[in-house]
Order: C-alpha cells, then structure tokens, then sequence
C-alpha cells in the first residue's frame, strides 16, 4: 500500500519541520510528555508532529516555538547550502592484496566551496611508498581503521596503531606510509585544499 502525500505535505517536506522539533526537543533535554506539560498538547500529537506523520498548524507551532525560544521563522528558513554524501561499504571494501599502488577513495565529491575532503586511504603492505603533503599548512584529522600508519612530520616519526587518531594543524611537511608487514587503512578528513596528492 502505497503513502499518498498531498500538495501541503510535498511543499513543506523540504523544511524538515519534524527533524527540526525533535533536535530541539533533544537538545533542551525535553521529554515528549514534559514538552507536552508545557504546551498544553497531547504527547501523541507531538509524536506524530516529531516523526512527519502531521503537518503543525500555525497557531500550534507557536506554542512549540514559544517553548522553545525560536522565531516561527527558524521552521521556514530555506536551507543555503545541504551536501550528503554517502559511500556504501561495499565499494571501500577491497579483499586484495600485495603490493599493489595506494588506494584512494574519495568520500564525498569534490565540490566548489566545500570546506572539507574526507577520504579513505589504503596503503598496501610491505612498505608502501609515502603520500606526500605540500610545504603549507595541513590542517586535519586521521584515524587508523586497520594497521599500522607512520606519520612524518617535520623529520620526526610517529606510529599510529588500529584505532589511534592524529589531529593536526602544520605548517611542516607531512607524508604518511604503511607501517609492519600488513596493510593500512586510514580515514582522513582534512581542510579542501590540504588533501592527499593524487
């Protein structure tokens, strides 16, 4: 059986008005039947208001907003700028083995004015050769999902085990290798214009 959704439901579904009272319910601690003490409205309603399953009516959502300490504006202001990018499991599983090149995959796709570039970095084992960082500042954050990683940075060298995460913020060079006789899997995510070179 299939949902039928009408023009109101359609038109304000880009508004995520029940993702948007949930996260302030959450956020201010509130529990459905606490916010309904406090607004004179029926849990159930509030539920159903919570997972999409009602439009709110003006009147209604000023009680909320009231509640909370928000404009009715913040329910209605459009989004500028919404990015989602997912990477299934399967394609960042790779079975093989050896001393095959460095892999590379990008998690999200490179977008004009985007802040961040997040990848997830297999090196092969045997010590593979090192991916390099220009001389500028590096700002970002490595975790170790399988392996052993060495980091080098600015002559001195640091081993990060499965589950070790560096931070960093440098100005110095820095190049990352598999370290042992196994490969290493890393996700990195660091500042757009401070990413692996390709």
């Amino acid at each position: 059986m299939t949902k039928t959704v009408n023009y109101a439901q359609w038109s304000l579904e880009p508004y995520s008005i029940g993702t948007k009272l949930r996260s302030l319910r959450t956020q201010k601690r509130l529990t459905l039947s606490r916010l309904a003490t406090e607004t004179r409205l029926s849990t159930a309603l509030l539920s159903k208001l919570e997972t999409g399953r009602m439009i709110p009516t003006l009147p209604t959502l000023a009680t909320i907003s009231r509640v909370y300490g928000v404009s009715m504006g913040y329910f209605f202001s459009e989004p500028t700028k919404h990015t989602l990018s997912i990477t299934r499991k399967g394609h960042l599983q790779n079975d093989a083995r050896g001393l095959e090149q460095i892999k590379i995959t990008p998690l999200n796709a490179p977008a004009e004015g985007a802040r961040l570039v997040a990848q997830m970095i297999e090196f092969p084992a045997g010590g593979s050769p090192h991916i390099p960082y220009a001389n500028r500042e590096t700002c970002g954050l490595v975790y170790v999902l399988e392996g052993k990683l060495q980091l080098d940075a600015g002559g001195m060298i640091e081993l990060l085990d499965t589950g070790d995460c560096a931070y960093m913020e440098s100005e110095m060079a820095l190049a990352w290798s598999a370290a042992g006789k196994r490969r290493c899997r890393i996700l990195a995510v660091m500042r757009a214009e401070a990413r692996a070179e390709d």
